[in-house]
């Protein structure tokens, strides 16, 4: 299946929202089912914030499979630093490679990046899989209770927050 990684237009920035909350809603119910508590905010994993955030700080594009929208993603690149703020891909696809090869087009799109660096939480095994045993990232850090990730802010609610892993991929020079 060959994809192709479309700017996102501003008119699909509330759909894109929607389709990425619904994946990321999608794993978690996987993972924990109805007794999830993981919420950004409520009923959603990944909150519309966080989500127009990334959007407007970074890359954003549509994924798209034989013409249709099967996902989405957003990169910040910074010289040869790039992030991978968000990748999803509709569930009723996964399975089928787009995923990988979503990455792969990324990292053909941006050859001047050096080390590729995302981030997933610790429940999601299937992102887990992907970025180190598909992608090729290494889990670099475990962010969790005991060791706090220094870019987050308290935003004084008092989370038991239960852990994110970031991962890093130090590109090979040709």
């Amino acid at each position: 299946m060959r994809i192709l990684l479309l700017p996102l237009e501003s008119t699909e920035t509330e759909q894109f929202v929607l389709d990425n909350q619904k994946a990321f809603r999608y794993g978690a119910m996987e993972e924990f089912g109805l007794r999830d508590n993981h919420f950004e905010e409520d009923g959603e994993i990944i909150s519309r914030k966080t989500i127009l955030h990334s959007i407007k700080n970074g890359i954003a594009y549509r994924i798209v499979a034989d013409g249709q929208i099967v996902g989405g993603l957003v990169v910040n690149i910074k010289g040869g630093k790039g992030h991978l703020d968000l990748l999803f891909v509709a569930p009723d696809v996964h399975g089928k490679g787009i995923g990988y090869e979503t990455w792969c087009a990324v990292e053909e799109m941006y050859p001047q990046v050096k080390i590729w660096e995302t981030y997933t939480p610790y429940f999601e095994k299937r992102n887990i899989h992907f970025y180190v045993n598909r992608c090729g990232f290494h889990i670099v850090e475990f962010y969790n209770s005991h060791h706090k990730d220094p870019n987050e802010t308290d935003d004084g609610k008092g989370d038991d927050f239960e852990g994110m892993f970031r991962f890093e991929k130090k590109m090979e020079s040709t």
